[in-house]
């Protein structure tokens, strides 16, 4: 068993993550995120065409005045997304870019795939994706209370929210694109960091039975230590899949598998840096578990 001195690192880490919490509040709220098809509603495009570039697809669709129009290469060679909010009759909307295409790059256009999100669904998504993301943290935090005293499940959730918040921070800084596969990569992290942190809960509460007269700090770095092989083990295998899927998954998959492997590492840290912290805060000891059993019992 390793035996680091993780506790002495709490005050320095607190400090940190507070510093990225408040900053990705900052982004969140003055950058915003940027919302991807489904969410904002639209029409979006893959094409294929080797004899062109961004620029001169830009320009042809600019001609047509659609609104606002993203034009970006997406995964190989000749391969573009094309994204545009003007909302319309798909029907006609889509044969009309394509022969605007072919005629302004007198070149074969091929058209790989076509979405078409109406702003009235978009909205019910994007209402759908906040829903599911307050209900899990809710589930949570009510799993721990019924498992763990109060203090444990003060502790979950801030960790909880201190993965989520910054993990969007990240998505708002970089401008990375925000869609359904996000909110379900958002909602695998927050169950992966809850599994995590009640590893580590299940163990300190054990050792606060061995050990009454160890101070909690004591028993957290006890308890953290004797969970890590596990933690490295787990968060090692889970990294090694998705920064396959990352490198070889191609575009599609690539802002899913990025909040992916940012969440096991937020997810890692706080369970060691910031759901321990809270029980020091708390000042919790075996006094706390006996008066926990005493209102349980009759």
């Amino acid at each position: 068993m390793t035996n680091y001195n993780f506790s002495s690192k709490f005050k320095p880490a607190n400090i940190l993550s507070i510093s990225l919490f408040i900053l990705s509040v900052i982004f969140i709220a003055f950058k915003g995120l940027n919302y991807g098809i489904d969410f904002k509603g639209g029409t979006l495009i893959e094409l294929r065409s080797t004899k062109t570039d961004v620029s001169s697809i830009r320009n042809s669709l600019n001609d047509m005045n659609l609104g606002d129009v993203n034009v970006k290469k997406f995964g190989k060679e000749g391969d573009f997304l094309i994204k545009v909010e003007e909302q319309g009759d798909n029907n006609n909307l889509i044969p009309k870019i394509k022969q605007k295409l072919s005629d302004s790059l007198n070149t074969e256009i091929n058209f790989r795939r076509v979405e078409n999100v109406g702003p009235k669904v978009s909205a019910e998504l994007l209402k759908s994706g906040i829903i599911a993301i307050s209900l899990s943290l809710t589930a949570m935090l009510f799993y721990i209370w019924v498992r763990f005293e109060w203090q444990f499940s003060v502790g979950a959730i801030v960790a909880l929210f201190h993965d989520v918040v910054i993990t969007l921070g990240v998505f708002s800084l970089l401008s990375l694109e925000i869609n359904l596969s996000i909110i379900a990569a958002v909602l695998t992290i927050v169950g992966y960091s809850m599994n995590d942190t009640v590893v580590i809960y299940d163990r300190v509460r054990e050792n606060l039975g061995k050990y009454h007269k160890l101070e909690i700090a004591n028993i957290a770095n006890l308890s953290i230590n004797e969970t890590l092989a596990r933690t490295i083990i787990t968060s090692v295998t889970t990294l090694l899949a998705l920064f396959s899927i990352f490198i070889l998954g191609g575009e599609i998959l690539r802002g899913f598998s990025f909040a992916m492997i940012l969440g096991v590492f937020i997810g890692t840290y706080s369970s060691i840096f910031v759901a321990s912290p809270i029980l020091k805060f708390f000042k919790v000891s075996y006094k706390t578990l006996e008066k926990e059993e005493e209102k349980i019992v009759p």
